[in-house]
């Protein structure tokens, strides 16, 4: 082989290398779904029980109101030096009446996806700005004034 050969090679592996850094990684997070299992829930017919034998258990259960559990599922791709986006999700919601049958059964998924952005790295508060001088000295003399022990007022016996 000669020289230039392999450093021909060379150069395709590490273009081959490179190459495979740039790609996305999607991830699946939270509850797999199975739309057969999930379609076979009835309201009226199921309880809890069937419920849990038919999808498991589930993501989350609400902790007020009319007894709800959640499946949710969460896909997120994201590329190098990028963050993570949802690509997909979805979410079934399983309601109960308070005998433990199944009331009725919700399903949502990317139109109820919201996408934060933070305004900067600052937290907005009320008041007014202070610089670091107004911070360091702006409370010298102004707590307590005249009230510690040595100020020459003794009201003791």
């Amino acid at each position: 082989m000669t020289k230039a050969r392999a450093t021909g090679w060379m150069a395709l592996g590490a273009l081959a290398l490179a190459g495979g850094g740039c790609t996305s990684i999607t991830e699946q997070r939270g509850y797999v779904f199975d739309d057969t299992l999930a379609s076979t829930i009835q309201p009226g017919i199921d309880d809890q029980r069937s419920v849990a034998a038919t999808m498991g258990r589930p993501s989350f259960t609400s902790e007020y109101g009319q007894p709800t559990w959640y499946y949710v599922h969460n896909a997120t791709s994201r590329g190098p030096l990028v963050s993570a986006r949802i690509t997909d999700s979805r979410v079934l919601a399983v309601r109960f009446d308070d005998s433990g049958n199944v009331a009725a059964i919700d399903r949502s998924g990317m139109e109820n996806v919201v996408h934060l952005s933070p305004d900067g790295d600052k937290t907005p508060t009320l008041g007014r700005e202070r610089s670091f001088f107004e911070d360091l000295f702006g409370n010298i003399g102004s707590v307590g004034a005249g009230q510690g022990p040595m100020s020459g007022s003794n009201t003791g016996p």
